[in-house]
């Protein structure tokens, strides 16, 4: 699908979406609980994205029941594991790692697919730790079957690479008992693991980690309590976008979001802050104002925050972003692209990219099929005095299926062509 979107304010409210990071990790807990659990959707109106129906229809392929209405997910949890379930992930790297560890503990057999780009996302830490007790792999990526039940233990992985590799293992911990988690590198995006700390907890499992390199169960033998319900959290990540638009001059009302969150993403508030507060010229050469921004524990913020940067007062520089190489796309080449195509000026470095102040006039952007990419060049338009293009922006649907619907309940102005 190819997109138009034509230059004009966005006005109006929108209601953030329901937290896919939390939505995985708590349809993953209430599938493995003691009784039926619901999901309440703090966003009755947002249709469920693909990463989520992965996560849901992998759920249903290993023994759970899943009813979805507009405004709650009921799960009834596995009961009977069937003999050889067949795992489909899609694009979804979170469903992947997530569900590697807990379905190799529930079977003797298991099989895996993926799609696009999937078979790229890495999962070698991962795939050793489980290789380690008791699982053999028949390849090193999608498609692949495992067999052998995980074994208890301790478990050494990465924790540099991604997250997810310690939250998949998190999960499973309860099914397999006497078991712990051991980081052979420092643990970055903490956050998400603490998300998983969180979700546990709802369930009644308890988690201690006694020093920054170390998780294991706190209670030996303990198992996921259904809560009954629970209500779903807004997103941060995709509102990070809309909060951006209000940077660049536009008048949104975001609602559905937790400013206690854990979610690291909502630090899109402090990060933006950085270009209104005052800059002590005399720190500056020439008095050229020079912005630094780490993204070590919240890079799925780089799509937003680059379209921000480029209308800034000053030079950009983003560090700590090297794993996002290895997302939906590879997201230092296709940022850098984005700004490049709409009239921006930008260039990657090995962790990082930097942007320079120059204002975004419109033009064709490749989306590379990621989501991110979609949603900025929309944020985008809104300062362009030359409509903005987007090929492949059904990726979108990824994350955000209704994206585009509450870009245009704002005044957004979208043509298909």
């Amino acid at each position: 699908m190819i997109l138009e979107i034509t230059p004009a304010p966005f006005v109006g409210t929108v209601n953030a979406i329901n937290s896919k990071s939390e939505l995985h990790r708590l349809l993953i807990c209430a599938a493995l609980a003691d009784a039926p659990c619901t999901l309440i959707l703090g966003n009755p109106t947002d249709a469920l994205s693909n990463d989520i129906k992965a996560t849901i229809d992998c759920l249903i392929a290993l023994g759970a029941n899943i009813e979805i209405t507009d405004t709650e997910i009921r799960v009834t949890p596995i009961k009977t594991v069937p003999e050889h379930p067949v795992l489909d992930c899609k694009e979804s790297g979170s469903t992947l790692r997530f569900l590697m560890p807990v379905a190799t503990a529930l079977c003797d057999e298991v099989t895996f697919k993926g799609n696009e780009r999937l078979s790229e996302r890495p999962i070698g830490s991962l795939k050793n730790a489980l290789e380690s007790h008791g699982v053999t792999f028949s390849s090193d990526n999608v498609p692949f079957t495992c067999k052998g039940k995980l074994q208890p233990g301790k478990f050494e992985v990465t924790g540099d690479l991604s997250s997810q590799y310690v939250s998949g293992l998190l999960l499973a911990l309860p099914i397999i008992e006497k078991s712990s988690i051991k980081l052979t590198t420092p643990l970055l995006s903490r956050g998400y693991v603490e998300l998983t700390i969180k979700a546990l907890a709802e369930f009644g499992v308890a988690t201690v980690s006694p020093t920054s390199d170390n998780f294991s169960i706190m209670k030996r033998g303990t198992t996921y309590v259904s809560p009954g319900s629970l209500l779903v959290e807004g997103d941060w990540s995709n509102a990070a976008f809309f909060y951006v638009a209000n940077f660049l001059g536009n008048d949104i009302t975001i609602n559905n979001l937790r400013f206690n969150s854990l979610q690291r993403d909502k630090s899109i508030l402090d990060f933006l802050s950085l270009y209104t507060a005052e800059i002590d010229e005399t720190d500056n050469v020439l008095g050229a104002k020079h912005y630094e921004i780490d993204l070590l524990n919240t890079p799925d913020l780089l799509p937003a925050l680059s379209i921000a940067a480029a209308f800034a007062d000053g030079t950009t520089t983003f560090t700590g972003a090297a794993r996002l190489r290895l997302k939906e796309s590879d997201r230092l080449t296709s940022v850098c692209a984005l700004i490049n195509s709409l009239g921006g000026k930008a260039e990657d470095t090995a962790d990082g990219i930097i942007i320079y102040p120059q204002p975004l006039k419109g033009g064709t952007v490749e989306s590379f099929g990621d989501h991110r990419i979609v949603m900025a060049a929309t944020i985008a338009s809104t300062r362009c005095v030359e409509p903005v293009i987007i090929n492949e922006a059904r990726a979108v649907d990824k994350s955000y299926p209704s994206f585009f619907k509450d870009i245009e309940s704002l005044g957004g102005q979208i043509n298909v062509i």
